[in-house]
């Protein structure tokens, strides 16, 4: 299993740069991820099917009961080996299939990867909670292939309907697993499915998970999503149709089954809803002329069919349930390929402009009369045997309730799905003599484009005449069922007669509904579930305008106002109704009080100002006075942050005040004042009484009681703060680190309107070095004439009235300084004061005096590079370090470290987690140069460019 994760993400990690620099051809290459995936479970099966369950279990954060469990049983198994052995042949397709100018394809090789990887942790996952992610996972990673081509519209519209629907699924199915643990006392699948909890809190679960997995694999009333992705590239279709996506749901209904049939109302919820919606998306199918929405409608009707047979949770059913599930993925990929094929041959998808591709590409028709003749259920293909199967459990179950609703519904949905199976196969590859208006061929395909179609069409064809080699595997597939065995040929049964007068009256109900014009009736568009849901869209886009014209003013004050208001009633109202006693703890030190009234002081200070400089520097003064807070109480590292943080944030304001009027507004000067302060104090004093009232509370041991010998021996440091942020606490810290990368790409978005990166000057080291050279070179020759020059790179394009010398001498001592002094910060801070989030300040500080001294051009010499790769690079290192050690069976974050003896000079401790706190000095570095460049350098660009208009 370690194997099969592996090499998808090593293929992940690769792709990107493959493809850019090799193009469509890589995809070969990177099909042997999945393919090698595919061997390592294959390896797998002789002990599944031996009814062997392979379980790995890895801890991660066990107080929530969240870890990484698999659990690999047969159903799992073959599941595993769907999602890798379709995976690797949809990316040999797309070698073909991508036009090599597409600049989308890189993205889209990474993201598919990354799919198929989320997809097979969410089939092989046993911890819910590690599932949920991976089904989240898979919902994110489908928004984007659907919406692969940003510039049309109705990708991003299918994309966002897509996201939308399956996203509100899956945060009820979240509450859903959240009762679901609480009940059980387990989190894993395999345990609660294993002994089943019951009552009214588990009833309600179970539903919020039905929501989930009906809404993530299209079943009314969510079935309208999944024909909207048909925007999404061909192989995206395939797919999300044959392996991945929609079947997750069916796969969780499959899964609960067993444990939940006897829910209340369970079966006929599922048996409804799933007849509903395979009546539906046939009918849907035969209206269609475009060949991939016959396909979409096709498919929302066969995952109605599988839902509803899922639904009746008898195992013999399930059994034959499951044989449907891989008949329909081997026969629905390479219908979906072929469609690709046929518009890039004919340059359409309307079937009624193709005509004669049959005559033209014989093998292509064959290839794909194989995979709709499974879908119709012909023998001797897969889809016969499958849905004779299903039909043979029916017929000899108890029709009564739901389970004759199912065999009715299955009938007759088949007969649909027949019908619409064979228009497709006429309308895409008949010669339809009657109709010369349509297209004949107009370009030639590559052979090899063919060979994933072709794969999938011999393992339906060999599926059905060899069913009896896979009778094992299918009685296996359900350990408690008594299923009938899987045969291609059981005589003249019930069974065979009723699938032959569905192939008969099928053919009946194609030339009735007509293929080049259909005649069944279109119903109003504005009565489809899609069509209410953009209308649901556009009334909430109304009402969000409606609000945010009331409460979106424009007017920051008003903002800060209406977040405090708000804040401080809902904490003071439970405070005061609840009365709940306060701790006696007060502010008893003279130095608290004079540090106090000093914090006072400068805040109400702020009022008075009559300068938006005067206001800054009173700001920044209770900033300096917490950090002599800090000092005090014997936390010099919160101390250092806190001064550091306060400079650099003082010079921002600094640098932002710049284009905003010298003084302040006066109107309504005395009111505001008064109101300003009557909101500071009141929020002042509701956190003040939750702070004490918290305190006194308190009945539990502290959680950081512990920490001193925990960041001794567990993290090898004496500095408790440090070692907090990188190990005990790491995964806090990792969670904040998003958040500065976030905030950093939100600064840039600001003032780089239409790109990331910015257009500032940056001067070459190499042209650096010879400039240096040259004024070392007049230094040396005393009668040389011309000036000296200045020992900053960028000094000659200072103008004479911006130069200080004083600052350039200062900024010349002590820039080097600061920076080693950074790297001493960062490596000496697991024992010492200081860190990562110190360090990357000292070091952002230094580039602060390096701009104040040399202007724009100057920082782009000192830091030639882009300020978002500096905080990706900080970013990629923090998430491995904390994935390394799960290589090695450790969870993540954990730490090791080595004690380096050197001698004379000491002894030296080299710890793993320290190569996190390097990640965090990048970031913080990145957004320090983030912060100049936007709010600096960009800002003195636009200044100047209003001189230069003016002039």
């Amino acid at each position: 299993m370690i194997t099969a994760f592996s090499v998808l993400f090593l293929a992940v990690l690769v792709s990107y740069p493959l493809l850019k620099r090799v193009g469509t051809a890589a995809f070969r290459f990177l099909a042997l991820a999945p393919a090698i995936a595919f061997i390592a479970l294959l390896q797998l099966l002789p002990q599944t099917l031996a009814g062997e369950v392979i379980v790995w279990r890895g801890e991660w954060i066990p107080q929530f009961h969240i870890g990484f469990s698999y659990y690999i049983d047969l159903f799992a198994n073959a599941l595993a080996l769907l999602v890798t052995g379709a995976g690797a042949l949809i990316l040999c397709y797309c070698a073909r299939y991508f036009s090599v100018d597409d600049s989308n394809v890189p993205r889209f090789a990474t993201v598919f990867l990354l799919f198929t990887a989320s997809m097979l942790g969410l089939v092989v996952a046993d911890n819910v909670f590690l599932m949920f992610i991976f089904w989240e996972a898979t919902t994110v990673l489908s928004f984007l292939l659907i919406g692969h081509n940003g510039t049309r519209r109705a990708s991003r519209a299918a994309a966002s309907q897509a996201i939308i629907i399956t996203t509100l699924g899956g945060l009820a199915m979240m509450v859903g697993l959240l009762l679901l643990v609480d009940a059980s006392g387990h989190s894993d699948l395999s345990a609660i499915v294993a002994d089943p909890p019951a009552g009214a809190a588990v009833t309600c679960a179970v539903y919020l998970l039905l929501a989930g997995a009906l809404s993530k694999s299209a079943i009314f009333p969510f079935h309208f999503w999944l024909p909207q992705a048909m925007a999404a590239p061909t192989p995206v279709s395939a797919y999300l149709h044959a392996a991945a996506m929609v079947k997750a749901g069916i796969y969780l209904i499959a899964r609960l089954g067993p444990a939940f049939g006897d829910v209340p109302g369970y079966r006929v919820a599922l048996v409804t809803l799933g007849a509903v919606t395979m009546i539906l998306g046939a009918f849907r199918a035969l209206r269609q002329y475009d060949l991939k929405l016959v396909l979409a409608f096709g498919t929302v009707s066969q995952l109605g069919m599988l839902v509803m047979l899922y639904g009746v949770a008898d195992p013999n059913i399930d059994a034959a349930a499951t044989a449907l599930l891989f008949a329909h993925a081997l026969a629905k990929a390479p219908l979906f390929l072929t469609v690709g094929i046929i518009e890039h041959r004919t340059g359409t998808r309307d079937m009624r402009k193709i005509c004669g591709l049959a005559r033209v590409s014989p093998a292509l028709a064959v290839i794909a009369s194989l995979a709709g003749l499974s879908m119709m259920g012909v023998i001797p293909l897969l889809g016969f045997v499958a849905k004779e199967a299903a039909l043979t459990e029916l017929f000899a179950a108890d029709l009564t309730g739901v389970r004759a609703l199912a065999l009715a519904v299955l009938v007759f949905g088949s007969i649909l799905t027949a019908a619409y199976t064979l228009r497709f196969l006429l309308g895409a590859f008949a010669d339809k003599k009657l109709m010369p208006e349509t297209d004949k061929p107009v370009s030639k395909q590559h052979r090899d484009i063919m060979f994933a179609p072709a794969v999938f069409a011999i393992l339906v064809l060999g599926g059905g005449v060899f069913a009896g080699s896979l009778d094992p595997v299918y009685q296996r597939i359900r350990p408690e069922s008594h299923a009938e065995h899987l045969a291609l040929w059981h005589g003249l049964t019930p069974a065979f007669y009723t699938s032959l007068a569905v192939l008969v009256v099928s053919v009946a109900v194609t030339f009735a509904a007509g293929i080049n014009q259909s005649r069944l009736i279109q119903l109003d568009k504005k009565y489809s579930a899609s069509s209410m849901y953009f209308a649901a869209i556009r009334w909430l886009d109304r009402v969000a305008v409606q609000i945010t014209g009331l409460t979106q003013r424009g007017s920051l004050p008003f903002y800060l106002a209406v977040i405090l208001i708000v804040a401080t009633v809902a904490i003071g109202v439970p405070l005061a109704v609840g009365r709940q006693p306060l701790s006696a703890t007060v502010l008893g030190t003279p130095q608290q009080i004079a540090i106090a009234l000093v914090l006072i002081v400068a805040a109400i200070s702020t009022l008075f100002a009559k300068k938006r400089f005067q206001s800054v520097i009173m700001v920044g003064f209770t900033g300096y006075a917490m950090t002599v807070m800090f000092a005090i109480h014997g936390a010099p590292d919160l101390a250092l942050t806190q001064l550091l943080v306060e400079t650099i944030t003082l010079i921002a304001f600094v640098l932002v005040i710049r284009r905003l009027p010298q003084y302040l507004a006066r109107h309504n000067r005395t009111a505001l004042k008064f109101a300003h302060l009557t909101i500071g104090a009141a929020i002042a004093l509701a956190i003040g009484c939750l702070t004490l009232t918290a305190i006194a509370a308190r009945t539990a041991e502290r959680v950081s009681a512990n920490f001193s010998d925990l960041a001794v021996h567990g993290g090898h440091g004496k500095n408790i703060v440090n070692v907090t942020l990188v190990d005990i606490r790491g995964w806090d810290t990792f969670g904040e680190l998003a958040v500065v990368v976030a905030a950093a790409t939100g600064i840039a978005s600001l003032v780089f309107l239409s790109a990331r990166s910015d257009n500032l000057p940056k001067i070459s080291r190499r042209d650096a070095k010879q400039d240096v050279w040259r004024h070392l070179r007049r230094v040396a020759d005393p009668q040389d004439p011309i000036d000296r020059g200045i020992w900053m790179i960028a000094g000659h394009d200072i103008s004479p009235e911006k130069r200080s010398i004083i600052l350039e001498v200062v900024v010349r001592l002590i820039f080097h300084a600061l920076i080693v002094l950074s790297i001493y910060m960062l490596l000496a801070g697991h024992n010492s004061p200081g860190g990562g989030f110190a360090g990357g300040l000292i070091g952002g500080i230094a580039l602060v005096a390096r701009y104040l001294a040399g202007g724009r051009t100057e920082l782009g010499a000192t830091v030639p590079f882009d300020a978002g790769k500096i905080v990706g690079s900080g970013m990629a290192i923090a998430v491995l370090a904390a994935a390394v050690p799960l290589v090695f069976g450790k969870p993540a974050l954990f730490s090791s470290w080595v004690d380096l003896d050197l001698g004379i000079f000491g002894e030296l401790p080299l710890v793993s987690s320290t190569v996190f706190d390097v990640g965090v000095y990048f970031i913080v570095f990145g957004l320090v140069l983030d912060v100049l460049r936007t709010l600096g350098a960009q800002i003195d660009v636009h200044v100047d460019d209003e001189r230069e208009g003016r002039a």
